[in-house]
């Protein structure tokens, strides 16, 4: 066995812990004291019952994240991409995003067709080749495995939506549906002539949400009409139907209702991968429960979630809210999950609206200085060791104040993530099938345990 560990006010950051500070052997005895580690608690590891499969975790390449990149020297250039890419030095991304069209955390409003035009003769990459595409060959010779890759959109042209302009939300204009639809396998297409493949695409990020930033707003029964009569076919037509489509891309509080209009619509459904959520609106962890009850054949990805309010350099509960709802989206059924922007700089930018968030890396593009965030250690602890093709294996805890969640990887190892956000030490009994150990967790840290 493996013990990682992270530990607030402490030199541990991702650390491996020598296992010789585990009581071995432990079996049955749950009233074993265990000496100046304050209250024992029960996790209990059974193998045998399996759930999901793994897909993969990740970020997004957006435009901004590569315009901090590429405000670095050289030297940190290389240890920021590293960080996140190398399957040793960093840990491990395999699962990424990038947008269609401009997004807020962009240089300002752009488009691949700016011409209105519905035959599209004009759709052009040239803003993606300029920072983001060379971005995304860099992770791919970093990585170890192959990049998933899925792209959204935050909003058509100008030309093709209602209100004229591609923020301040809109909608798309019902004569534009077709050109729209062929808009995605353009962009598609055009991707792979730059040696980048994508497997899947979200029909619209935060349809729900008019933000001043770049936005498109649907109704569920209008998503659901674009997708059944106009992406899901073109995509067959243009030889793209192998293409996943998520749907949603927004809050989970609203995800059982949006799934329940996609798929009890057969035709829309037949069309559609799985649903994909946020974070920003509050926990609501039995949405994703119901949606798998009632559609186990959908999956379900988290494909957004950032703190917001500036960068929050050092911010160990942004941590703790990054591992929280790891944890409990892949106990509720989540076979993927993917950040927000890889890097923002030391504002928490750059945004054309002044939207800043933080990142897990922060590129301090004044001083030269590369800032790792508590959250980019939390998310390691997941995404450096559950691998894709595990699967989530069942595990439970006899307290509300630490949390788990665990894996069989494809090699047969077992992952073991456990939280403790509580201000003082504990420590846990690891009952794995009658076998297992005592554990000591210190306060405010995160553990993963690696068992052969």
């Amino acid at each position: 066995m493996k013990l990682y560990q992270t530990a607030k006010g402490t030199d541990f950051k991702l650390s491996e812990v020598p296992v010789d500070n585990l009581r071995e052997g432990y079996q049955h005895d749950v009233n074993t004291t265990y000496t100046d580690a304050g209250e024992l608690f029960n996790v209990f590891l059974d193998e045998t019952k399996t759930f999901q499969e793994w897909e993969g975790f990740g970020g997004a390449f957006t435009e901004s994240a590569a315009n901090v990149l590429n405000r670095m020297s050289a030297e940190n250039q290389k240890k920021m991409m590293e960080a996140y890419f190398h399957s040793e030095k960093g840990i491990g991304y395999n699962f990424c995003r990038t947008h269609i069209n401009s997004c807020d955390f962009s240089l300002g409003n752009w488009a691949c067709c700016e011409t209105e035009d519905p035959e599209l003769r004009d759709f052009n990459l040239e803003r993606d080749k300029q920072q983001i595409i060379p971005m995304v060959h860099w992770a791919k010779a970093i990585a170890s495995e192959d990049i998933t890759i899925f792209s959204s959109p935050w909003s058509p042209p100008a030309w093709m939506k209602t209100n004229g302009e591609m923020n301040n939300g809109g909608k798309l204009k019902p004569e534009y549906r077709q050109a729209w639809a062929e808009y995605y396998c353009k962009y598609i297409k055009a991707m792979q002539d730059e040696g980048v493949t994508v497997s899947a695409i979200t029909i619209q990020n935060e349809p729900a949400a008019t933000q001043v930033w770049d936005s498109c707003i649907y109704t569920a029964e209008e998503e659901r009409d674009f997708v059944r009569d106009y992406l899901g076919p073109t995509l067959e037509n243009e030889g793209l139907g192998h293409i996943k489509i998520v749907c949603w891309d927004h809050n989970r509080a609203e995800a059982f209702d949006r799934a329940q209009k996609m798929f009890d619509d057969l035709d829309a459904a037949k069309y559609v991968y799985g649903i994909g959520i946020h974070w920003y609106m509050g926990d609501n962890y039995d949405n994703l429960k119901l949606v798998n009850d009632i559609y186990p054949d959908k999956k379900i990805w988290f494909t957004e979630g950032c703190q917001e309010l500036g960068p929050h350099i050092g911010d160990w509960k942004v941590g703790e809210r990054y591992a929280h709802s790891m944890i409990n989206d892949l106990n509720h059924n989540t076979s993927a999950w993917c950040d927000w922007n890889l890097f923002l700089d030391e504002t928490g930018g750059p945004n054309h609206v002044n939207n800043l968030c933080s990142a897990p890396i922060i590129g301090d593009t004044v001083n030269d200085k590369v800032i790792i965030n508590p959250s980019y250690y939390y998310f390691g602890h997941f995404s450096k060791f559950i691998k894709r093709g595990a699967k989530r294996i069942a595990v439970a805890t006899t307290s509300d104040d630490i949390e788990a969640t665990a894996f069989l990887n494809p090699d047969g190892e077992k992952v073991m993530v456990i939280m403790n956000r509580l201000e003082q030490d504990i420590a846990y009994a690891l009952n794995n099938r009658n076998k297992g150990c005592c554990i000591t967790m210190p306060a405010r840290s995160i553990q993963t345990l690696v068992l052969d």
